[in-house]
């Protein structure tokens, strides 16, 4: 039996439209993004130095890094919720005895969206490390990454917030639009390495066991998104960052918009002078420039920005914890560099080995492409002067991985 929309709820459809418009961060935001600072540093940083240890599935160390990924988020940013998907299989070495893997997700949705009326930006890295070479790091592959994560949640909480808060001061609440049910969701995936050789089995354990289970996972009836999966709005997975000068194709063309989109904050970033690894970052200049001194050439990151989506060659399939996700129709974009840094599976991908402006630069590149998403622009704090932003200790209380 059909039924009519109630008299209240069409005036709310007639006040708050369905989606707002699409609206990009002013400089003055930009220059307000915080930045990690002291806690990248790889020996006493609060984020990152925790997670430049050995840590593979089902060993101590993997269990020390989800701890603290679990007080990071307990401690300083109580208004996400974690949730745990465990998994258990056999490897290649373990003669059938059964591994654990573990995943964090963490989630931040707007207060008043219920289960299956939310749909995710969401961010990914695995935080397990390969168990050959004995004692590998993985510092790109990928530590930093998951640093960066932390970064992003942390430099966008409070605008989440505030943003959220001014909504439902205006009314808007779970009768509002598909703008007013856009959450925030990270994935810290654990058993992306292989432990022999990379094959369909040996390899993405912890992706495979949650992108199967959230696709038959279902959310109540009559909601907007039938499943966790496909609640997915853009799954963005970074890997393999964190060493100097990286080149990251437009690998699909599906999502080549979104590429676009942080392409275009990458040069906004530079031109404003936010890039600490740029040569023309003022720290590199010249005390005293010669008179009609020109900038030296910028490098980018992300090259392929004025590439147009229809035609053209894009950047190839590399096997990564998207596959399973992608398999499933998730639309993707996938942040590694190619070529893969020098350091790839060496024993010197460490702490030691990483460009921290480098990683600095992709975590404040990451934070302004998830403001964008969220429609944060109003809501960050532009009044600090600036240099006076940034992390610190105060503030934490078909390749396998080779290109096709």
């Amino acid at each position: 039996m059909k039924s009519f929309l109630p008299l209240f709820f069409l005036l709310r459809l007639l006040l708050f439209p369905l989606v707002r418009a699409y609206t990009t961060l002013t400089d003055a935001t930009l220059q307000s993004l915080p930045r990690p600072g002291s806690d990248f540093d790889i020996n006493t940083g609060s984020l990152l130095a925790p997670i430049l240890i050995p840590r593979v599935p089902g060993t101590p160390g993997s269990t020390a890094v989800l701890n603290h990924f679990v007080d990071f988020f307990k401690t300083s940013l109580p208004q996400w919720q974690l949730t745990f998907q465990n998994s258990t299989s056999s490897t290649p070495i373990n003669g059938g005895k059964q591994v654990p893997f573990v995943n964090l997700i963490a989630t931040r949705d707007p207060p008043w969206a219920h289960p299956g009326e939310v749909g995710y930006l969401t961010l990914a890295a695995h935080y397990d490390s390969k168990l050959y070479p004995a004692g590998f790091i993985g510092a790109t592959d990928s530590a930093a990454p998951c640093a960066m994560l932390m970064h992003v949640a942390r430099s966008v909480d409070e605008a989440l917030t505030k943003k959220w808060a001014a909504m439902k001061a205006e009314g808007v609440d779970e009768f509002g639009g598909v703008e007013e049910h856009k959450g925030l969701q990270i994935l810290f995936l654990d058993g992306e390495e292989a432990f022999v050789s990379w094959t369909a089995t040996d390899s993405l354990y912890g992706a495979r066991s949650l992108a199967a289970e959230w696709e038959q996972t279902p959310h109540p009836a009559l909601s907007t998104y039938r499943s966790p999966l496909s609640s997915i709005s853009l799954f963005v997975l970074l890997d393999l960052l964190g060493a100097k000068d990286p080149v990251v194709p437009s690998y699909f063309r599906t999502t080549h918009w979104a590429y676009r989109h942080i392409s275009t904050l990458e040069t906004r970033l530079r031109s404003l002078s936010l890039f600490l690894s740029s040569p023309n970052h003022p720290s590199k200049r010249e005390t005293a420039p010669r008179q009609g001194r020109k900038p030296r050439e910028e490098p980018r990151f992300l090259r392929d920005g004025e590439k147009a989506s229809e035609g053209g060659i894009f950047g190839g399939m590399i096997l990564d914890d998207h596959v399973p996700f992608m398999d499933r129709g998730v639309e993707v974009l996938h942040i590694i560099p190619s070529p893969f840094p020098r350091v790839w599976h060496e024993m010197d991908d460490d702490g030691e080995h990483l460009d921290i402006e480098t990683v600095e630069d992709w975590a404040m590149l990451a934070t302004a492409f998830v403001a964008e998403w969220m429609e944060l622009e109003g809501f960050v704090d532009t009044s600090a002067p600036l240099g006076k932003r940034g992390g610190g200790k105060d503030n934490f209380m078909a390749n396998t991985k080779s290109e096709l």
